[in-house]
């Protein structure tokens, strides 16, 4: 999602300068402006327009770890009481 709104960006941009809309940069800079243009806008347009997207992903990998945790927490304490019975029958 986040490389469809930079090429979004970059169209629009690249119409833009063509248009003379927005200064075309120096020299041979000119493809090199686009695209540095580009990503400045698709960078804060991203943050606020795939927040929703953001948040659900954060929440979906928040429950993966705190799953694996508790996994990770639930064969720790069968590995300490079978290392406690092997240490007891000795």
């Amino acid at each position: 999602m986040r490389l469809g709104v930079f090429v979004g960006c970059l169209v629009l941009v690249a119409v833009l300068v063509n248009l003379g809309w927005v200064p075309a940069g120096l020299g041979d800079a000119n493809a090199a402006w686009v695209v540095l243009l580009a990503l400045v806008l698709s960078a804060p347009l991203s943050f606020v327009l795939l927040r929703k997207q953001r948040d659900e992903m954060s929440a979906q990998i928040a429950g993966r770890v705190a799953g694996a945790k508790e996994r990770l927490a639930a064969n720790r304490s069968q590995e300490d009481a079978a290392d406690d019975a092997a240490r007891v029958s000795q």
